[in-house]
């Protein structure tokens, strides 16, 4: 402490020294005139500012952090700009590319197509003259291989247009039983060849009329049984149709990793295990609820499967089922062929249908697809195909198989006839014996006719002897799986009637109104429509038909009068619009639509632009004397191509056409479309 008053401080306190640093503090003890110091001096250096160090070094960082953000802001901005202008480039070469693959299928399938159309139509027009045995086989085997190739064509259209994301659906009332009985009659053939027991079931409580796209059902549902008659050799291939609520309320009968109570006998794969990778069915079986609800008042769940005796699936190979262009293994595709596409098609196609689609295979033993659907409910009543003429008919089925007793009786009950089943002769003979039998129709299976052939003589005779007029009508339902050798003759011996498997309503409609001595009034071989049925639409109608190819003209003028269409063809769009000038005498029109000079869709524009002015001339007055009568005038103009993408479609409807038939067509297609303009008119307006 020192007095520093004078110039010279005066030591008060301690003694100065050392070296450290020191520290001068004013002290003030209460005389004014004195003053005093205080010299503190640290005998230790002063440590680091750490502290302002440390927030100087935050401070320059933060500084560089904030340059080096709003850098690579400025930076990341302009590489978002030039990647923008990049992706867009992108997606218009995409968009470029897309529209160039879109035209390129066009024209591949057209120009594939079309010579195909030829092939197939001049040898179905083959088919209609006189031939022997061998060349009628020729014949068939060359218009196999033809569909084969369309078929294969179609099937790689339809990956590419489902990879492009253009895949969809249709949404029209159709009945689902009769796209199942159609499909039975497209491998009726083949399941015979091979000895197979090929059968159909729909529940009652599936409603007759749908809405729909009948057209990718029936691809599904062909592509699953054409697969299960391709690796089956002996047995059966079971197609059922429920709605979810039946299915969930078996849930917990069916049990076990496969079923002996079939169709057939043989065992197959239970149908509760192609359900595990289903999340409906998983839902409900976690669930302690019982009841389903629907997505939508008029939506319905629908329930598919597709059993088989065949070879089953390998373990190993279950994981790529769905996998495209993949097959179980390469001597799959030397013996059975195959693309390996089809089940990844109606993977896809199940879920555009807000479906699912799953299996469960055992190998030798077999495999069952099952798949979903959300379909809608018609409003409207279809065309029941139940009739007058076997209204109080009753009918005894028996068969001691209760799977295949069950779809007689769905096949019987959709005609109108109140269906007993029995499982064995001795039923039936008994009833006969006591006079309590009702049935006028009686169905035997002849697998249970030969299993019980010790009781057939004492039955023949029986209903021999029986001269009442109201004797029941005997029938032996056969199929070549149920017919060894000495089988066919069993009916001969016995002079019985004999329908053959599998059953279709159509088909059993016909044998049975022959048994019964009525008029065959439907003409059909295995459910497909007849000439005759579609002669009765076309038959003296005025056609012409457009199209730049010779050959085609050929192919559709001979099928189209071969119903008896009176036909004109014209080879260019420009002589059409002078041949459809109205008025005119042509009733319809099939247009071609790639054509050189003016193609189908410019000739029809032409067309309908001369009707409408025909029609504003009727309503002022001024119609020629030929449309005195008519109140509106418009030719039906069916867009005939060989184009089978959306987009054609679409661009049919834009041109104001009235249909489209994809080449080449046979008579059911050319049914489906014909009849929407002639079945319920005389003549177009």
């Amino acid at each position: 402490v020192y007095d520093t008053t004078n110039e010279s401080p005066i030591s008060m306190y301690g003694d100065d020294t050392g070296s450290g640093m020191c520290h001068v503090s004013v002290l003030n003890f209460g005389d004014p005139s004195r003053k005093h110091e205080m010299h503190c001096r640290f005998e230790k250096k002063p440590p680091w500012p750490w502290l302002a160090i440390t927030s100087s070094f935050g401070t320059l960082v933060i500084a560089l952090l904030t340059g080096h953000i709003f850098q690579a802001t400025v930076h990341r901005i302009a590489k978002v700009e030039d990647d923008f202008h990049k992706m867009s480039e992108l997606k218009k070469r995409a968009e470029d590319a897309d529209v160039a693959k879109s035209q390129f299928l066009a024209t591949v399938s057209h120009e594939i197509r079309t010579p195909m159309n030829g092939v197939l139509g001049m040898l179905q027009m083959l088919m209609d003259t006189d031939l022997d045995t061998t060349q009628q086989d020729y014949v068939r085997t060359a218009q196999a291989s033809g569909k084969a190739l369309v078929s294969l064509i179609n099937e790689v259209l339809d990956q590419a247009k489902i990879e492009s994301g253009k895949l969809e659906l249709e949404t029209v009332p159709f009945d689902l039983r009769t796209v199942c009985d159609d499909i039975l009659s497209l491998f009726c053939g083949k399941a015979q060849e091979k000895g197979l027991e090929l059968a159909v079931y729909v529940s009652d409580q599936v409603p007759q009329i749908l809405i729909g796209d009948p057209g990718r059902i029936r691809q599904i549902i062909t592509n699953l049984v054409g697969n299960s008659i391709k690796f089956t050799e002996r047995g059966h291939i079971y197609l059922t149709v429920h709605v979810v609520e039946e299915v969930m309320s078996c849930l917990e009968v069916e049990t076990g990793i496969q079923n002996t109570n079939t169709l057939s006998g043989y065992p197959v794969a239970n149908r509760r295990c192609s359900w595990e990778s289903i999340r409906l069915f998983n839902r409900e079986l976690h669930s302690s609820e019982k009841s389903f609800a629907p997505i939508a008042s008029d939506s319905i769940s629908l329930v598919i499967s597709v059993e088989d005796t065949g070879v089953g699936i390998p373990f190993e190979a279950q994981s790529r089922v769905f996998t495209p262009f993949m097959q179980v293994g390469p001597s799959i595709a030397r013996i059975h062929g195959g693309t390996g596409i089809g089940l990844s098609i109606s993977k896809c196609l199940v879920g555009l249908m807000k479906g699912e689609i799953g299996f469960a295979s055992k190998p030798h033993v077999g495999s069952t697809f099952t798949f979903t659907a959300v379909l809608m409910r018609a409003h409207c009543k279809g065309n029941d195909i139940k009739s007058s003429e076997f209204k109080g008919i009753n009918a005894l089925v028996v068969d001691h198989r209760p799977v295949r007793a069950k779809v007689t009786k769905y096949h019987l009950q959709r005609l109108g006839v109140k269906t007993e089943l029995t499982a064995e002769l001795n039923q039936f003979i008994s009833k006969l014996n006591s006079g309590s039998l009702t049935a006028k129709l009686v169905l035997i299976d002849k697998e249970t006719w030969l299993k019980e052939s010790h009781c057939t003589p004492l039955l023949v005779n029986k209903l021999r002897n029986n001269d009442k007029p109201d004797s029941p009508k005997l029938f032996l339902l056969g199929s070549s799986a149920s017919s060894p050798k000495g089988g066919s003759d069993t009916s001969r011996e016995h002079n019985l009637n004999v329908i053959m498997k599998p059953l279709r309503a159509s088909m059993l409609q016909v044998s049975l109104r022959r048994a019964l001595g009525g008029v065959d009034k439907v003409h059909c071989r295995n459910g497909v429509v007849g000439n005759s049925t579609l002669g009765s639409l076309l038959h003296k109608k005025q056609i012409i038909v457009v199209d730049d190819n010779i050959v085609n003209l050929k192919v559709a003028a001979g099928a189209l009068k071969k119903y008896g269409a009176e036909v004109t063809c014209a080879d260019s769009g420009k002589k059409a619009i002078t041949l459809l000038k109205p008025p005119h005498n042509f009733d319809a029109c099939f247009m071609d639509i790639q054509m050189p000079e003016m193609d189908g869709f410019e000739a029809t524009r032409r067309i309908r632009v001369m009707e409408r002015d025909l029609n504003e001339r009727i309503e002022r007055g001024e119609a020629p004397p030929e449309c005195a009568s008519i109140q509106r005038w418009r030719t039906p103009i069916l867009a005939m191509t060989a184009d089978v993408i959306q987009a054609t479609h679409e661009e049919c409807l834009k041109s104001e056409m009235d249909g489209y038939v994809s080449k080449p067509f046979e008579g059911e297609q050319l049914y489906s479309e014909v009849a929407r303009f002639f079945q319920n008119h005389d003549q177009v307006e």
